[in-house]
């Protein structure tokens, strides 16, 4: 029998599956050469997180009330650690790169 958050993280993938199968080819390029797939991997990341949270929110939903809200959050970390599973860079999603900034010498002779 599979625990409830891990049922939520399956339920998740299969049915927003060309989002996530998307993200993966993305995610998995980024964790190959962060560098020039920052901004495309924010932005698609964003996608991805939003709907994360919204089975997060709906697996703990019945769990924030009452005698269960301590378990709660729990249930909570344990479901981000499951998607952390397949999407290891996850956590990396929103980072802002800068550029490094340079002061060119003038030369005054």
């Amino acid at each position: 029998m599979m625990t409830k958050y891990k049922e939520y993280v399956a339920k998740m993938l299969k049915e927003n599956k060309e989002i996530f199968e998307s993200f993966r080819n993305l995610h998995d390029d980024y964790a190959l050469n962060p560098d020039g797939l920052q901004d495309r991997f924010n932005t698609e990341g964003k996608k991805v997180l939003e709907i994360i949270h919204e089975y997060e929110n709906r697996l703990c939903a019945n769990t924030e009330r009452g005698m269960y809200n301590k378990f709660s959050q729990g249930l909570a970390e344990k479901f981000q650690n499951e998607v952390r599973k397949i999407f290891p860079k996850i956590d990396y999603i929103g980072l802002i790169t800068t550029q490094e900034f340079v002061l060119k010498k003038i030369n005054l002779s």
